[in-house]
């Protein structure tokens, strides 16, 4: 009976045994269990917008400027156009500009005229602007006053608040004591509708005399000067 008795205390303690490590798989360590639905990961860093540079003195002058013609501008193209004549040109566009500001525009080409107290003058060119493209004008108009002569010149015309480059089909009338004379360069103004045009002339024969007129463009030539 002890025997029966033993064997059946050792045949437990075996079983124990055996069982201990399926006692310790099904209890875990205790910890944080798992998560069934673990968070996403973490959204990168926004970039912070970061606050405008200082801008350079020129770079804002050169945004102010716009669609207009720097002076510098105006007088290298003057120089090209107008050749060793040119002296005083610099001269003319700074008068030019402390009257009226910095052109829009301008026109390059020739024209001829003469006078015997009345007089008439024909001219061609080139509108050149910044934003608006270019656009070939005619030119013509009678002029009355202290002028006598004839001239074939290779004329520049400034042009200031021109709103589109058609605006510039109307008369322009010469506005009283605009003439002045520099270098060989003569520069009137003439203005209709707030728009300024301010002819630079140059060329063979001489006109004396302020004269009173002006200046009708056309998109076509014609003989008419009215």
């Amino acid at each position: 009976m002890r025997a029966v008795t033993r064997s059946v205390a050792l045949a437990l303690v075996l079983l124990g045994l055996a069982s201990a490590p399926l006692l310790a798989q099904a209890n875990p360590p205790q910890g944080n269990p798992p998560q069934a639905n673990p968070p996403p990961p973490s959204a990168p860093p926004v970039a912070q917008p970061q606050a405008p540079q200082a801008q350079s003195p020129e770079y804002q002058a050169q945004q102010a400027q716009g669609p207009h013609y720097s002076s510098n501008e105006i007088v290298d193209a003057g120089h090209r156009f107008f050749g060793t004549i040119s002296r005083g040109l610099a001269q003319i566009v700074e008068k030019a500009g402390s009257q009226f500001g910095l052109p829009n525009g301008y026109v390059l080409g020739q024209e001829a005229g003469g006078a015997v107290v009345a007089g008439v003058r024909y001219g061609e060119g080139i509108l050149y602007t910044k934003n608006a493209g270019d656009l070939r004008v005619f030119w013509q108009g009678p002029s009355v006053g202290f002028d006598f002569g004839g001239e074939g010149a290779r004329t520049m015309m400034l042009v200031y608040n021109l709103p589109a480059t058609d605006a510039i089909y109307q008369r322009f009338a010469g506005i009283d004591g605009s003439a002045y004379f520099v270098g060989g360069l003569g520069m009137t103004a003439l203005t209709m509708n707030n728009i300024v045009v301010v002819p630079i002339r140059t060329g063979v024969g001489m006109r004396l005399g302020a004269n009173v007129g002006y200046l009708k463009f056309t998109p076509t030539a014609t003989w008419n000067p009215f």
